[in-house]
């Protein structure tokens, strides 16, 4: 075992599904310079799939790294799975603690040892009818700025017409793809990586909650900004936020039942 997980494990993973990748999706793979090819980093990306993770994690082995998820504790549990995430090095994160920075607190510490975690600051496959990034939660921020380590923003498309988010609403973009999974015709996976978001500004600081905020919405604009490119579109001016969304309908339901 090297820090936390065993070299083997990750070979076994590289050959296999290297080459299933490979098979599987056309790349057009953008910026991987900009990914540091040594010391702890945070790939920060989109997330408009449940089928992205694998192939963010092709780009960024391409790139010179070995990708670190962030997983929920419960999926430690579970046999199988345990070897794998265990084996590979993978992180749980601790969703029903109250405390954020506990919960980060192993990731953190794979920051420190030089490990390239990757993240979804969304934290979740996004809502937005035409698929661009959602305000961002500020875990990735904290982490940064605790830490010191480079955050590289990431962006990727075409992984929705895989395997589309079954969770979004049925609008838009998001409305006009097909449920289920399609392999065929082989889909091209655009990925672009971008030069590490300046947080400078921020170094030294508190970090309260509009220190956070700030600094996750320069992480966001710079995701936002790359996908826009990826998808020859200017992206929104206000990104998508869910949770005024529905604010927004359950303050709407409530006044229909009084009126």
């Amino acid at each position: 075992m090297t820090d936390g997980y065993s070299p083997t494990w990750r070979r076994i993973t590289i050959v296999i599904l290297r080459p299933l990748l490979y098979g599987l999706l056309r790349r057009d793979w953008r910026g991987a310079r900009n990914v540091p090819r040594e010391g702890g980093i945070i790939i920060a990306a989109n997330h408009i799939s449940e089928a992205d993770p694998l192939a963010l994690a092709h780009f960024v082995y391409e790139a010179g790294r070995y990708p670190v998820y962030l997983a929920k504790s419960t999926l430690f549990d579970v046999p199988l799975f345990r070897s794998v995430l265990r084996g590979t090095g993978q992180i749980p994160v601790y969703r029903d603690r109250s405390d954020a920075a506990l919960a980060l607190r192993d990731a953190e510490a794979a920051l420190r040892r030089g490990e390239c975690l990757m993240f979804y600051p969304e934290g979740s496959c996004t809502r937005d009818p035409e698929l661009w990034p959602m305000t961002g939660q500020t875990g990735v921020a904290r982490m940064a700025l605790k830490t010191g380590a480079k955050v590289v923003p990431v962006a990727s498309w075409g992984a929705h017409e895989l395997l589309p988010y079954t969770k979004t609403e049925r609008t838009g973009l998001a409305g006009t793809l097909r449920k289920g999974f399609h392999p065929f015709p082989r889909k091209t996976m655009k990925v672009i990586a971008g030069p590490p978001v300046d947080l400078s500004k921020y170094a030294g600081e508190p970090l309260t909650k509009s220190v956070l905020r700030a600094a996750t919405d320069d992480i966001m604009r710079d995701i936002a900004g790359l996908l826009g490119e990826l998808r020859g579109a200017e992206p929104p001016a206000e990104l998508y936020d869910h949770h005024k969304v529905v604010a927004r309908r359950r303050a709407a339901a409530d006044g229909e039942e009084r009126s």
